[in-house]
This record gives C-alpha cells, structure tokens and sequence, in this order.
C-alpha cells in the first residue's frame, strides 16, 4: 500500500473530533428528502487526484449533503459542479460533473483537499477541530513531491495553508500574504500561491465569484504549471 492510501485509510477511520462525529454520523442517518434512497458516507472524506500533482487545491470541509454524503471532495454539490467543471476545461480533470465515487472521475496534475476532513455544523468547525486535521495536511504536502502551485478556496483555506507551511518549517514571506481573490504570491521554495473565493452557493449565486473570475484564477494555475 502506498503513503497516500495509508494516508486515506488513516484519515477515513479518524475519530478525534467528537462534534465532528456526532454530527456526520446524524446527517448520514437522518438524510433529506431529496437523498433519502442514498446510502450516505458518513465519515471523514479523504484528499482525491493525481499523487504526481503539480498543483493542490485546498478546500474548507466536505458539505453535509455533498462530500459527507458521497466520500469523496467536492462530489455531489453545487461547489462541486462548479469547481469540476472549470478543472475539466482547463485540462485537470475527465469530467465536468462529479456525482459519486464511482463516476469515473479522474484528475490530472492535480490533488483536492481539505483543511478539515469531517462535514461541520453551520460549516464552521473550531480552532481544536483545525488543530486535530493539520496532521492530514501536513502528510498530504509531505507525499505530494511535485507541487507547483496551490490554490487555496476561501480565506480559512489560505490560512490553514500558511499555518501547515509553518508547521513543517517551510519560508512564509513576511510581511505574511494576505487573502484576496485572484492573489498570487511567489514563495520562497519556488511554490506559487493563488488565492480564489471558495465556490459556494452563497458566493456564485450571489455574483460574489462568477464563472469567469473562477476561471481566470484555474487558468493562472495552468499557465504556472506550463
């Protein structure tokens, strides 16, 4: 078994944070409407894409009824359509849609994951849940030795990026980079910094992040990686 499927294996089993489990597993079981013929995951979703990437993405957390509910990042939710389909025309990814584990979804040069790894109530886990999944990220960016550039989704991602870098004692410029759409920094180990607005509905159905500003920041990261 290679690192990163310890890895996953690793973090699917984890049970450190009781909110976060208490809450996962009572989403899995009591479901909506519109799900309620699914068998929910109801754990904690692991990273998914290419080990060789170039390039991670760093999401927040997986949705109650989207990643908690299909196991996999970014699946089966609008944030997901909307992530997917901008990664499939820039090249990194099979498809536009991505529905379930097993869809076929394939990524190219290209990894997906999560500062937390367990759906939060409201969508804001605490400081200690934080603090109990960093060791996920901190794995992640130790295995994925050909990284480029990351693309933090949302201001708590780019952070928790810059905290994990600390972390493992790699250079953060100072003054600190701040967060703001379409930012891209240039760190000192050669790894390139992009920063978008995380693609939830509440910032796409609201003009806060459109498609085209979306797709300018993922055409940035191909033209790094070119």
């Amino acid at each position: 078994m290679c690192a990163l499927a310890r890895l996953t294996n690793e973090i699917v089993n984890c049970r450190r944070c009781p909110r976060l489990v208490q809450y996962r597993e009572e989403v899995a079981r009591t479901k909506v409407r519109r799900y309620r013929d699914w068998e929910y995951w109801g754990r904690p979703v692991p990273g998914f894409g290419d080990p060789n990437a170039r390039l991670l993405i760093i999401g927040l957390a997986p949705a109650a009824h989207g990643g908690n509910r299909t196991g996999r990042v970014f699946t089966g939710d609008k944030s997901g359509d909307f992530l997917y389909g901008a990664l499939h025309e820039h090249g990194f990814a099979s498809q536009p849609t991505a529905v379930s584990r097993d869809d076929g979804m394939e990524l190219w040069d290209c990894y997906i994951a999560a500062a937390v790894r367990c759906a939060p109530p409201d969508n804001k886990p605490n400081l200690e849940e934080f603090s109990n999944c960093r060791p996920y990220l901190l794995q992640e960016l130790s295995l994925l030795p050909n990284l480029k550039a990351v693309l933090a989704l949302g201001q708590i991602a780019f952070s928790a990026y810059l905290a994990a870098r600390r972390e493992l004692g790699l250079p953060v410029p100072r003054p600190t980079p701040k967060f703001g759409h379409g930012a891209v920094y240039m760190l000192p180990d050669g790894i390139t910094l992009l920063a978008s607005y995380h693609p939830s509905q509440q910032n796409t159905q609201t003009g806060r992040l459109t498609r085209e500003m979306f797709h300018d920041v993922i055409r940035k990261a191909r033209q790094i990686l070119s």
